[in-house]
């Protein structure tokens, strides 16, 4: 009990970040049983004009007795840390945005044409200090340049552990049925399987998709039925990246951008793209539950970004496969490209193992 209140107590004095999961695991092992509550839902069920702690903990407990309380599924640590660390991604890339578009401000109030090429790369440091500035913009810039430097080697050790964890099992597993779909890179998949955990707390895709709040809305009453907008109600990082994974399909896969066209004569150009991201998210259901290859998936292009998966992980990480081994490996787990001996890329021919090459190591698949 005083683990509890001294957790509450540091929560509400400002001394630290109250956080649900830290008072769940200090509770959890002390009772038979801990529940998480959809705070949302509960304030629907339970609404009162009179609102205090008392009567709150009354209304909570009630609930609680009639079994009406709706839960909120508790992450398994690894997939918390998981989380955070793309959470704390997106905070680094929020800063380098802003650093940069001060940066693109100060050029536009003076007038000056940058050169040409990558405007924040290191080469281009010696113009942007060489400006003819007032002794405070110079600060202002000197200190924004220090900040693109200094966040983008952050970035650099953020992406190497989030390749790191790409192989930690069971993620390495679904990650690579995960990568095989058209717009999912490394960040996108991790995203995705950080907001989604496990997939088996979703009876169907029709459950996964509400999850990430990319349902329609729907109003009936009497005779009256109708869709609206989807709920954006669930996991924000999730429908982001399944938007995001949707532009790249349409404009880079042909039966998606079939699909697309087809939508795109009926609804606008952003709503077809957000129908697109509920179809994807409905495959990556079935891929990940049955874990199957997509049937609509392109070997060459998944042996490709099997390839960049490799040169990610660098030799350490491999299990000492080499990278056409690795790709073979990752090919014979989706079970596909069984006839691809190899991949053309910027006109290199690059080989892939053999499959008895591959059976021979005994690589765990």
């Amino acid at each position: 009990l005083e683990d509890v209140l001294a957790t509450i107590r540091r929560g509400r004095s400002g001394q630290g970040s109250f956080n649900t999961w830290t008072l769940y695991d200090v509770i959890e092992p002390r009772v038979g049983k801990a529940v998480v509550a959809n705070c949302y839902q509960v304030k629907l069920i339970a609404a009162a004009r009179v609102k205090t702690d008392k009567h709150d903990v009354w209304s909570l407990a009630r609930l609680l007795v009639a079994d009406l309380i709706p839960e909120v599924w508790v992450p398994p640590v690894p997939v918390r840390e998981l989380r955070a660390l793309i959470s704390h991604r997106r905070r680094l890339i929020q800063i380098r945005t802003r650093a940069r578009n001060r940066l693109h401000s100060l050029l536009h109030r003076h007038n000056l044409v940058p050169p040409k090429g990558k405007l924040f790369a290191p080469k281009h440091r010696d113009w942007w200090h060489s400006l003819a500035l007032s002794p405070t913009e110079s600060l202002r810039l000197r200190q924004d340049l220090e900040t693109l430097e200094h966040v983008d080697e952050q970035l650099e050790v953020v992406d190497d552990e989030l390749n790191r964890l790409t192989t930690v099992e069971p993620r390495g597993k679904f990650y690579s049925y995960l990568v095989q779909l058209p717009g999912f890179g490394p960040v996108v998949t991790m995203t995705a399987l950080a907001a989604i955990g496990d997939i088996t707390r979703f009876p169907s895709a029709k459950h996964l998709v509400g999850y990430a709040g990319l349902g329609a809305s729907v109003h009936a009453s009497g005779k009256t039925h109708r869709t609206g907008r989807i709920t954006k109600q669930g996991r924000r990082e999730l429908r982001w990246v399944l938007v995001q994974a949707a532009w790249i399909a349409v404009n880079t896969h042909p039966h998606w951008k079939e699909q697309y066209q087809r939508l795109a004569r009926r609804k606008p150009a952003n709503k077809a793209t957000v129908a697109i991201a509920r179809k994807l998210l409905v495959v990556v259901w079935h891929v990940l539950t049955e874990c199957m290859a997509d049937r609509k998936a392109d070997e060459e292009m998944v042996a490709f970004k099997l390839m960049m998966w490799a040169w990610k992980l660098g030799k350490e990480r491999r299990a000492g496969l080499t990278t056409p081994q690795f790709v073979r490996a990752g090919l014979m787990r989706l079970e596909m490209g069984e006839d691809l001996t190899h991949i053309i890329r910027g006109g290199t021919i690059r080989p892939i193992a053999p499959m008895e090459e591959v059976q021979g190591l005994q690589v765990k698949l």
